[in-house]
């Protein structure tokens, strides 16, 4: 596949994000603006969840609008989590980016993060839920099969990388452990690449993955995604340049 092919697909399977201290609601709105480009709508908008109304006035037609819960550090306790997702619900988020409490995984207690995860795909009801295993802080190929396939397990529609605000976060090892659980699996799930994602190429690496794993098929915006704020512009130059 060559660049500006790849570049045309990953804008379609991109979840265009800002999450930053400093987000405002012009920001947010200039954001969704950028939803909107003559080779296609990117998937969704994800942004913070005080600025989902904003993206509700502001998203193109047919562009999903995510937010992020228990985020970045995946350390709320369960009923602030749930009050966070019903009321984002409320508010029109589509689907919900949530961050599973990693740390918990880390100190061996499965049981607590298997409950978390199911609590969250009743609170979604039939929202999308994607679940961050934040594969930076798991390092292990190991436990981030684990928690890859603890995911699978409890509902999730997609499992995702990172939050992006860890030091190491999405690389293309664990997004190829995801993605072989995801294989084994046998289920509908799918799989979002986020954090450190900059230029074409970055973002292809994760589509080639995706594809030699699971086949060009699977591959679409309901299982394949991009979570980045700053690649657009980059996806827009490949496709401009034709390289």
């Amino acid at each position: 596949m060559d660049n500006p092919t790849a570049a045309k697909h990953i804008i379609r399977s991109l979840d265009l994000t800002s999450l930053n201290n400093n987000d405002t609601p012009q920001t947010i709105a200039e954001l969704c603006k950028k939803a909107e480009t003559k080779y296609g709508n990117v998937a969704a908008v994800c942004v913070y969840p005080e600025f989902i109304n904003v993206a509700l006035k502001e998203v193109p037609q047919g562009v999903k609008i995510a937010t992020v819960v228990n985020f970045p550090k995946g350390e709320s306790d369960i009923k602030i989590v749930e009050k966070e997702i019903k009321k984002a619900i409320k508010s029109g988020a589509d689907e919900i980016d949530a961050v599973l409490p990693y740390a918990r995984l880390l100190a061996g207690d499965e049981d607590y993060c298997k409950y978390f995860l199911q609590s969250c795909r009743n609170f979604c009801e039939n929202k999308i839920l994607k679940i961050i295993i934040e594969t930076g802080e798991l390092k292990s190929t190991m436990l981030i099969k684990k928690a890859t396939q603890m995911c699978i397990d409890a509902g999730a529609d997609f499992v995702k990388t990172s939050t992006g605000k860890t030091k190491i976060s999405a690389t293309p090892e664990a997004a190829n452990a995801m993605l072989e659980v995801i294989k084994a699996s046998g289920k509908n799930v799918g799989f979002k690449a986020s954090g450190g994602i900059k230029t074409t190429e970055d973002a292809k690496k994760y589509l080639v993955l995706a594809n030699v794993i699971l086949g060009n098929q699977w591959s679409d915006q309901r299982h394949f995604r991009i979570g980045a704020s700053s690649v657009l512009s980059d996806l827009l130059k490949t496709i401009e340049q034709g390289f």
